[in-house]
């Protein structure tokens, strides 16, 4: 820790609020636009400001989503250490706090990355094919969003608005379905030539279609949230970010709550699992669909059940990638 500085940086969609720290002092204080080239000449500036090397500080950030990619950018360009937290844990780990301005968190997040360094974690940039898995996910997600709500309206309204005007309705509405139907295959075309060229995706999705339950869309989604099964380190810290793992309530003799998951979680890749954990619920027969009956006989929750298959289903995922072996029913 002995000459060791601490940058930390606000990012929003236009500029770069920078705080440079050494220890307990701030040293530098500017803004800078949210570009890849102002980034990279912000960085060689302070370098050459302070005489210092790359293995000299650590840039830490909010990981805000596409945002952060200029200064991804920047500093794989360099070669230094980027250091993305969780905005909420950057949050939570101030303590008490009053006002709020771009400047004052830039000196937040650089406070935390000199209180926590012990936890620091260097991002390291996903493989191209990944990232445009994630890109493409994200719009046929916003089409899927879309296609559903018009389908709603071609269900919901023919009893509520005159006829005439809901058989015109339904045409333009059917029109702009078929369009973005068109545009939701074009994209799982592409999603599924990515997965094909690489060898190493193309085994995992096959690995985790061979298991019960899971199809190519929740697998798909699984591969992109690891990030390839690289993300995490084992499936119950899978579980924990995808709100599936269950936690204690209690506080000495008043608190005594039962065991939930926590809202604090992924919660797309949470309903994905959920539709299926149901549709194996619903089914006549099957390995999972034999557990969920013996533990409702059980007098077990239903839902508590539910939550257990979908606990199931990601350890199962994450072992058939660990062994690299397709999935085997028990026997019984």
């Amino acid at each position: 820790m002995d000459k060791f500085y601490f940058i930390g940086i606000d990012v929003s969609k236009k500029k770069l609020d920078i705080c440079v720290m050494y220890g307990s002092k701030v040293l530098i204080e500017e803004q800078v636009t949210n570009s890849t080239k102002g980034v990279t000449q912000a960085i060689k500036h302070i370098k050459k400001e302070l005489d210092i090397t790359n293995d000299m500080f650590i840039i830490c950030a909010e990981h805000t989503g596409q945002y952060t990619y200029p200064l991804i950018c920047a500093t794989k360009a360099i070669d230094c250490k980027l250091w993305l937290e969780n905005p909420t844990q950057i949050k939570y780990s101030c303590g008490m706090t009053r006002g709020k301005n771009d400047k004052v968190d830039a000196r937040r997040i650089a406070t935390y990355a000199f209180r926590f360094f012990d936890k620091m974690k260097c991002y390291t940039r996903p493989s191209e094919a990944i990232i445009q898995l994630n890109q493409l996910q994200a719009e046929r997600s916003m089409y899927v969003t879309d296609l559903a709500k018009y389908k709603a309206i071609l269900t919901d309204q023919p009893d509520f608005i005159p006829k005439d005007i809901y058989i015109q309705k339904a045409k333009r509405i059917k029109v702009l379905m078929a369009s973005l139907q068109q545009a939701i295959s074009a994209l799982e075309k592409k999603m599924n030539e990515i997965i094909s060229t690489s060898e190493m995706l193309s085994r995992q999705m096959s690995l985790l279609t061979s298991i019960d339950g899971i199809g190519r869309v929740i697998a798909m989604n699984m591969i992109i949230a690891t990030e390839a099964f690289t993300r995490f380190e084992n499936a119950r810290q899978f579980c924990c970010y995808a709100g599936v793992a269950p936690f204690s309530y209690t506080s000495g003799s008043s608190l005594r709550s039962q065991n939930r998951v926590s809202l604090r979680a992924d919660k797309s890749i949470k309903s994905l699992l959920h539709l299926a954990a149901v549709a194996i619920a619903h089914r006549k027969d099957g390995e999972l669909k034999e557990y969920f009956l013996r533990k409702v006989e059980e007098g077990k929750n239903k839902m508590t059940v539910i939550n257990a298959i979908r606990a199931k289903l990601v350890s199962r995922m994450f072992s058939v990638i660990k062994n690299d072996r397709y999935y085997l029913p028990v026997l019984a």
